[in-house]
């Protein structure tokens, strides 16, 4: 696979992230527990809805913006570091972390891959964009022609962000119908 170096970035992002979020959670109580405050009231008197409908096409916002950040210079790489520092805090504010892994690894498994997907879609879109603009400004050629020489790369970013989709669609479904249920079976053992 010709892009292994985006996702393996990606990886190492979210990875970095998710545990500097656990670990500096201390430090990042004034940013974050506004938003888990905010998030939890929202969901209590309805506003959030925990419908497939609402999770999914909250997803699927967060994986398009690392898809189209991917065109300002990779700026894909801070939506992704983001969620991972919020997950890792999550996850460190809560008083069970066994339950609380119970709970996010069933969709967590998806849904994460997802966001590691998109955002080396993004890394790989503006790949795309830096070869394309120095094909064409080196080479003496029409932007179509850089534009069709070049579209190997563009085509890869959007067949990787499919992908990406495709898995936010199952993780949707498994946050909606499947995390609490397999959360319980294993919370009973």
């Amino acid at each position: 696979m010709e892009n292994k170096l985006a996702i393996y970035i990606s990886i190492f992002i979210l990875i970095f992230s998710l545990i500097l979020g656990y670990i500096l959670e201390p430090y990042l109580y004034s940013y974050f527990n506004p938003v888990v405050d905010d998030l939890s009231q929202k969901v209590e008197t309805g506003v959030i809805r925990l419908t497939f409908f609402d999770i999914f096409l909250n997803n699927i916002l967060i994986i398009f913006q690392m898809f189209v950040y991917g065109l300002l210079f990779c700026l894909s790489a801070f939506v992704l570091a983001y969620n991972g520092f919020f997950i890792g805090y999550y996850t460190a504010i809560q008083d069970d972390l066994y339950r609380v892994l119970a709970m996010l690894i069933p969709h967590g498994i998806f849904e994460l891959t997802s966001c590691i997907l998109a955002c080396a879609s993004g890394l790989v879109l503006f790949n795309f964009l830096f070869i394309f603009l120095k094909y064409y400004l080196k080479e003496d050629v029409s932007l179509k022609e850089a534009f069709i020489v070049k579209s190997f790369k563009l085509k890869q970013s959007i067949v990787i962000f499919i992908v990406s989709v495709v898995l936010m669609i199952v993780a949707g479904f498994v946050e909606v119908y499947l995390t609490i249920p397999i959360a319980h079976f294993i919370l009973q053992r």
